[in-house]
């Protein structure tokens, strides 16, 4: 009990752990996406303002300085950003956020821009992670909306390049434990931030991760699982962006989880097993004294209520089963049997053959009986010398005969060699009677006529069952 309630305590402590866990990674990363959601907010609305100014003449008639001064208002001056771009329809430069003069790059060729040429309807486009070609190389990620003619014809995309410096420090600034993880994912499973920090990770495809399902499964959960990147068992909380094609996933390790709960229970687990240990020495030691106790008192009631020689009922036991089954038999109105089984010439094989011999014959014909006899409340004992008595509760006279002579037949073809009888061998005689409901005698009587019949089946020339 002592060591049931240690483990149940434990384990409620785990899961303590755990769910202290999974609410503090559901906080996490709701922190973290509306961080990088007012942060999109923000880059859109510049974005937008960018289409805005280009459909207005006064705007566009403004020197160029002025112009980009006007279109761009400083934006393109925040920390991560890396420059804002009005591509035409070639997807040539020709509005550049860091000079009046254009820079002679053209990004036809990116997803960003052939998306927004061939998607009408698309709106604000998240592209990749990509190499940037205007920055060295550093991996970035655009954010991009189309301009329109006024028939509606494609005239370009205004593009925010943003460095993914931004999601690296915005990461490593949370507190995961020396195993976890946090991600930024599309929703096209392309990974786009990882903390633990590995360039070669961004840009991979996870769709066929199983994390991944989870992810594209619901709005926002958590679940256990091992990463694919690393082998790692975590705890993941995740969150759906709510207007933007992202994912937010804050993972914690197991094995970070459980450490300080490790300790714990191993030292609360190492004193309760000391105490349970001594414990169970102790009873163990007062178990053992009370079943040797036991089991003498079961060997001393046994031996009272057995014939140690043939290992059936003695008469004492035989009594009650009698008054037993008697009771019962009269409260049913039920048929009641009894068998009288004798050795024929039992003196004259002990005689010849010695009472050991004599014992061993005795135990082989009860072994007989005892195997004959099949149903539970069969019962047999021995009732003195060679007499046995076989009660037989619900068996009608035929049932009755049929046993016996099974009995008879089974102790016959033992075999046991008896000169002095006239088989050749030891037999048996069996007296069989019955008592009828509508009977008014008692159990002696059902006795009496048992030893009658008994009588009648050794005058008759033995090795016989005989009915009354």
């Amino acid at each position: 009990m002592m060591l049931g309630l240690c483990a149940i305590v434990l384990y409620q402590s785990r899961r303590d752990a755990l769910d202290r866990t999974r609410e503090t990674s559901h906080n996490v990363a709701l922190i973290a996406e509306r961080d990088i959601e007012r942060n999109f907010e923000l880059y859109g609305l510049s974005l937008q303002a960018v289409v805005d100014g280009l459909h207005r003449p006064d705007v566009m008639a403004l020197p160029l300085h002025l112009r980009r001064l006007l279109l761009f208002d400083r934006a393109a001056t925040a920390k991560y950003l890396e420059s804002m771009l009005v591509l035409d329809e070639s997807g040539n430069i020709v509005i550049d956020s860091a000079s009046d003069v254009p820079r002679k790059r053209n990004f036809a060729d990116r997803k960003y821009f052939t998306v927004q040429r061939d998607n009408p309807n698309v709106g604000l486009y998240i592209s990749d992670p990509f190499r940037s070609r205007l920055h060295d190389g550093a991996p970035s990620i655009v954010l991009s909306r189309r301009l329109s003619h006024l028939d509606g014809s494609f005239a370009g995309a205004v593009v925010i390049a943003i460095d993914l410096e931004y999601f690296h420090n915005l990461f490593a600034g949370l507190s995961l434990g020396s195993h976890g993880s946090v991600a930024l994912i599309g929703r096209d499973g392309i990974m786009i931030m990882r903390q633990p920090y590995d360039p070669h990770i961004i840009g991979r495809d996870i769709t066929g991760a199983s994390t991944f399902q989870h992810f594209v499964a619901a709005q926002e959960g958590s679940f256990s699982d091992t990463a694919s990147i690393d082998g790692v068992r975590r705890l993941y909380s995740f969150k759906n962006f709510p207007h933007l094609p992202l994912i937010i996933m804050v993972a914690a390790a197991e094995q970070d989880i459980y450490a300080a709960w490790r300790q714990r229970a191993l030292t609360i687990g190492t004193l309760m097993l000391g105490f349970g240990f001594g414990f169970v020495v102790l009873s163990a030691v007062l178990g053992a004294q009370l079943r040797r106790r036991m089991r003498a008192e079961s060997e001393l009631q046994l031996l009272a209520r057995t014939d140690d020689l043939t290992g059936l009922h003695n008469r004492r036991t035989l009594g009650e089963i009698l008054d037993s089954e008697w009771r019962r038999a009269r409260r049913t109105r039920t048929v009641f049997s009894l068998l009288f089984v004798d050795i024929d010439r039992f003196k004259a094989y002990n005689d010849a053959y010695g009472h050991l011999a004599g014992d061993e014959a005795l135990a082989a014909v009860a072994r007989c009986i005892g195997e004959t006899i099949r149903r539970p409340a069969d019962s047999a004992a021995r009732y003195g010398g060679e007499e046995f008595i076989v009660v037989l509760p619900d068996t009608a006279a035929a049932g009755a005969s049929l046993i016996a002579e099974k009995i008879r037949l089974a102790i016959s073809e033992l075999g046991i060699e008896h000169a002095n009888s006239e088989y050749g061998r030891i037999t048996a005689s069996i007296g069989a009677t019955s008592w009828q409901p509508e009977q008014n005698s008692d159990v002696t009587a059902v006795i009496k006529a048992a030893d009658e019949a008994l009588y009648i089946a050794k005058t008759m020339g033995r090795n016989r069952v005989s009915s009354s």
